[in-house]
């Protein structure tokens, strides 16, 4: 007589239908890899903090002003001679004109349209130009080709005659499209440096060389179809381009990790003497419910983005659900059939003898033997080195990095360098205020023309402020009689005021030198303003957008949204672990390290980039004063579930001794045996794959992947080797608490005799271990076979 539950038969049916899951994932992978091709064109770059001031700013700029320069780009012309003599002049107007005659421009201004010293670099050193734009379809960055391709060929026939002649791109929109091509190359580069660094590891753990592809072809995998499936899902949310780097760090990092737990379950069942088909169910029922759970871990964190209102964050959200549910259903169906077929193939290329069968190593159960004679030393030694490092994460501070952060070999970023030497840097800092007048009061109104007229003069005095730009101003009207207004040129009259005349907007250009807290502090202030009492009307009402006050509203979205994020990630966890493992302290352990591992992380990063110690070790130029807001919480989101993959592994060794009988020192040495290579080898993998991303060009990258890897390295030497035994050996039987008598005792209160193979009980012959079937971190099948005993059965 034989019984099974559902998890066994799934297992047995995917293996014996294995056909039929490599076509479900051959279908998959024709319709979504195509997709994962054209991510870089596809997803966004524009970031935007749904429902906030900056936000509504720019929609009501969009929809109710018909601003030629609503979207533009600046260009940036160095070399030249001035524009305010002769010979410049004449050189602008050439390349106003050739800008001018591009399909999609809808407007130039400089210097030639208006004697703006703001349009001059300082000196008379270099002109700007900013061009409108309005293409025909797509998107606006998708602009910034053509007109690179214009001036690529106009800069050249210029350099003819002028040799120093350089033309560049920059602003907002070219900043963006440059940052998304730049993401899109890092995580490209990151790929190519970690796939054969990352098989040399896994054939060094292995032993073969088939086994350690099949890991590192699952991370792959991984990454196109779950990058596939992203911009799919983009045709219904937009998306922003920087998940493609989480995509591809945890693609590369959850595929190979879960897939190396698949094959070494499989290799360890199959040196039992199991046939292939029957290792693989093995495999899947084992490793398959310690994958879905881990898994589950990092799902949570991610999970809990979706609740934070900007787009970037649930971008990366959405994104790294993908990719974690992507890797766990390539670990648990189409890994573990391709195994059944593979069988004996898979020690093929067999270069380390000893590793070939894999057996666990000696050295982790030696640990485990200091671990159990010394917990209290092992602890303090940890906490020792830990804890020191956790109390640098008290000092970080959030805010955009001071000097020059941006990738070195994008025009964009060389532009903006232009502009700061041309003492012009604030035009791409401009706060844009919008004045909603009251009813019957329009912009060009005596009494509307006054409001906007006093709030900027107010704006303008200010010591921040370089100019404040609006219709009095640039106009120079005193009083808006009539025939004036009428001579008023239409894309001025249209830039300042909407189609109705209900709204008026000022443009407040920061002071040269101005730091980004002090315009978020302008832009604060401006948001608590009376806007009847800086106005002088009645009724007036005051809204502000641009970058400055983008970066403040992005900023508090993160803090303010940070504690419940926390809060649900924390929640969460601990009762995803406490239904797995059914143990308070265990649970609460687990959430406490995976703190530890987060605290250190971002330790080292601000004594790493905040302080600027080794800084340049990493590409970076010295000290930033400060971290990028996102950071910190994406550390923390990524890190909490990445840790759990661990401690998920190490408890359901341990407990499948306990339940087999072992006394608690015992179950723990055996525990740290079966997966303390399996934790290393993995957690190798994770290093190198985020270490590799400290080589990207894009500083919010960077720190991202030194953090991310600091904290696998962390937790993988010091928290879950030495710490997290260390407590399991203190808490003793506590440790399965409250389901304490069950773990311990295992069946004995039924009259089970609980060997480490088989037990006997009135006959009854147990042939795998009686692993409780409701419990989801053990293998859920029971085989009971009845035979004679001492009874007669």
């Amino acid at each position: 007589m034989a019984t099974s539950d559902g998890g066994a038969g799934l297992a047995t049916w995917l293996i014996h239908r294995r056909r039929l899951v490599w076509a479900a994932w051959l279908v998959a992978g024709a319709a979504l890899l195509p997709l994962a091709r054209t991510a870089e064109q596809r997803l966004d770059v524009a970031a935007r903090v749904e429902g906030s001031g900056s936000a509504l700013v720019q929609e009501i700029l969009a929809e109710r002003f018909d601003s030629p320069f609503a979207v533009h780009a600046i260009l940036i012309a160095t070399g030249l001679p001035s524009p305010t003599g002769d010979d410049g002049r004449a050189l602008l107007e050439r390349v106003s004109r050739e800008m001018g005659a591009i399909d999609g421009v809808t407007g130039t201004l400089s210097h030639l349209d208006a004697a703006d010293s703001m349009l001059v670099g300082s000196g008379g050193n270099g002109a700007v130009l900013v061009v409108g734009l309005a293409p025909a379809s797509g998107r606006a960055d998708d602009m910034i080709p053509v007109l690179r391709e214009a001036t690529r060929r106009l800069e050249a026939e210029l350099r003819l005659d002028h040799p120093a002649a350089t033309l560049m791109w920059t602003g907002e929109l070219a900043l963006n499209f440059d940052l998304r091509r730049s993401s899109a190359s890092d995580a490209g580069r990151a790929e190519r440096l970690v796939l054969p660094l990352t098989l040399v590891l896994l054939v060094l753990a292995f032993g073969a060389v088939v086994a350690a592809l099949l890991p590192v072809m699952s991370g792959a995998l991984a990454i196109s179809i779950a990058l596939g499936s992203a911009v799919a899902v983009h045709e219904l949310i937009p998306l922003s381009i920087l998940l493609q780097n989480v995509i591809t760090m945890l693609g590369l990092g959850l595929g190979i990790d879960y897939a190396l737990l698949m094959v070494s379950r499989f290799r360890e069942a199959r040196a039992s003497g199991l046939d292939p088909e029957a290792a693989a169910a093995e495999a899947c029922r084992r490793a398959g419910h310690t994958i879905v759970w881990s898994g589950s871990t990092v799902a949570i964190g991610f999970a809990a983005l979706l609740i934070v209102p900007v787009g970037e964050l649930r971008s990366i959200g959405i994104g790294g659900l993908l990719v974690t549910i992507t890797a766990i259903l390539l670990a648990t169906t189409l890994l573990p059939a391709t195994l059944a077929a593979l069988g004996a193939h898979v020690n093929a290329g067999t270069v380390l003898q000893g590793r070939s069968a894999g057996r666990p190593g000696r050295h982790w159960r030696a640990w485990a033997g200091v671990v159990n004679a010394h917990p209290v030393l092992v602890l303090a030694a940890g906490c020792a080195l830990l804890l020191p490092l956790v109390a640098q994460a008290g000092r970080l501070g959030t805010s955009l990095p001071r000097g020059d952060w941006l990738p070195p070999a994008m025009e964009s970023a060389g532009g903006l360098r232009a502009l700061q030497v041309m003492r012009r840097g604030g035009l791409i800092q401009v706060v844009r205020v919008v004045v909603e007048l009251p009813a019957g009061t329009a912009a060009a109104s005596p009494a509307g023309w006054e409001a906007v007229r006093r709030l900027g003069d107010r704006l303008a005095a200010d010591p921040r402020v370089a100019r404040a730009r609006s219709l009095p101003s640039v106009t120079s009207i005193a009083v808006p009689h009539p025939l004036l207004v009428s001579f008023i040129p239409p894309a001025v009259l249209r830039t300042y005021a909407s189609r109705d005349g209900s709204l008026a907007l000022i443009e407040v250009v920061p002071e040269e030198d101005v730091e980004p807290a002090a315009m978020a502090a302008l832009v604060g202030e401006l948001r608590r303003a009376d806007g009847e009492q800086w106005t002088g009307l009645r009724g007036a009402r005051l809204l502000v957008g641009g970058l400055p006050a983008f970066n403040a509203d992005y900023d508090s979205a993160i803090a303010g949204w940070l504690p419940a994020v926390v809060a649900l990630v924390l929640g969460a966890t601990f009762i995803a672990l406490l239904a797995a493992c059914r143990s308070l302290l265990i649970s609460l352990k687990a959430v406490v390290l995976n703190l530890l591992s987060v605290g250190g992380a971002i330790g080292a990063m601000v004594l790493v980039f905040q302080d600027g110690h080794g800084a340049g070790l990493f590409g970076a130029a010295g000290a930033t004063g400060g971290v990028f807001p996102a950071v910190p919480i994406l550390v923390f989101c990524i890190v909490f579930g990445l840790s759990m993959d661990y401690e998920v592994f190490l408890i359901s060794r341990v407990r499948e001794a306990r339940r087999r009988g072992a006394s608690e020192p015992e179950a723990l040495a055996e525990g740290l045996e079966r997966t303390g290579g399996v934790i290393t080898s993995a957690a190798a993998v994770m290093v190198v794959v985020f270490a590799a991303f400290t080589l990207a060009e894009f500083l919010l990258i960077k720190m991202l992947g030194f953090a991310l890897a600091t904290a696998v390295l962390l937790d993988a030497t010091i928290v879950r080797v030495a710490v997290g035994p260390a407590l399991l050996r203190l808490a003793g039987e506590w440790n399965w608490w409250p389901d304490k008598a069950r773990v311990v005792a295992g069946l004995g209160a039924a009259g089970w005799s609980v060997g480490r193979r088989s037990a006997r009980v009135q006959g009854v012959r147990v042939v795998e271990p009686p692993f409780n079937d409701s419990d989801p971190l053990e293998p859920l099948e029971q085989r009971l076979e009845l035979r004679p005993g001492s009874d007669g059965w």
